[in-house]
C-alpha cells in the first residue's frame, strides 16, 4: 500500500474487515454484499465500497464479494503470512495484562520480549515472555530484529524511553501513555489513551 494513495482511515479499517471476513468464512459463508459486511463491522456500506475501490475491482455488481478472495487479498496486503514480533516496554499492570493476552486471537502478531526497571520482574517470565532490564533494550532489539514496540511506561518517562526505542531502531510505537511523543518523521506512533476514549464515550452518551 502506498501511503499517498490509501487514506489513513482506510488503512486502519483493513484489519477490521479482515477479522470479520475470517469469522464469516468460518461460519460457512461464501459471498457477501457491502450491506451485509456493513452490519458485521458497523461501517457504512458506502465507506466500505470506497475503501475497497482503492484496491481495484474486488467485487462484482449484482454478486457482491467473494469472501475467500477477499481474505486472500487482505492477508497479502496486511502481511498476515509473516509473524510480526513486538517488544513491550513497561511491565506494570497494563503491561502485564498485555503480556498475558499477547494477541492470542491474532496468529501473526506476538509480543516476543519485554523490558522493565523493576528488579523483581527482570529475569522472570510473564505470560511466557522474558522480561529484560531496560538497560539491555538496544542490544536485545537489535539481536531480535524487532522494529515495533508497545509503550506502557509512566507518562513522565515516556518521551525518554521513546527516544531510546528510536535509537535502537524501532520504527513503530503503540503508545498507551497519555504523553504525546516527539519522534522523527520516519517513526510511526499510534496513541491509545484509554481515559480519553472513556471520557469521549461518556460525552457522546450525555449529548
Amino acid at each position: 500500500m502506498e501511503e499517498n494513495k490509501i487514506p489513513q482511515a482506510t488503512a486502519r479499517r483493513l484489519p477490521l474487515y479482515y477479522r470479520h471476513l475470517n469469522n464469516l468464512h468460518h461460519q460457512g459463508k461464501q459471498r457477501i454484499s457491502s450491506k451485509e459486511l456493513s452490519e458485521a463491522v458497523k461501517v457504512d456500506p458506502t465507506t466500505i465500497r470506497k475503501d475497497f475501490s482503492y484496491f481495484g475491482e474486488l467485487g462484482r455488481k449484482g454478486y457482491g464479494y467473494d469472501i475467500q478472495h477477499l481474505i486472500h487479498f487482505f492477508r497479502k496486503t496486511l502481511d498476515q503470512d509473516e509473524l510480526a514480533k513486538v517488544a513491550l516496554v513497561g511491565v506494570g499492570n497494563l503491561g502485564t495484562a498485555l503480556l498475558h493476552y499477547n494477541f492470542i486471537k491474532n496468529n501473526n502478531t506476538k509480543i516476543e520480549i519485554a523490558f522493565d526497571t523493576n528488579k523483581g520482574k527482570i529475569g522472570t517470565k510473564i505470560g511466557g515472555i522474558p522480561v529484560h532490564d531496560i538497560k539491555e533494550l538496544e542490544t536485545e532489539l537489535k539481536r531480535t530484529g524487532i522494529n515495533v514496540a508497545i509503550l506502557t511506561v509512566p507518562a513522565t518517562v515516556a518521551q525518554q524511553v521513546a527516544e531510546q526505542l528510536v535509537e535502537a531502531g524501532i520504527e513503530g510505537i503503540l503508545n498507551f501513555t497519555p504523553a504525546r511523543l516527539t519522534v522523527p518523521d520516519s517513526v510511526r506512533v499510534h496513541h491509545i489513551d484509554l481515559s480519553v476514549e472513556l471520557q469521549s464515550l461518556i460525552y457522546f452518551l450525555k449529548n
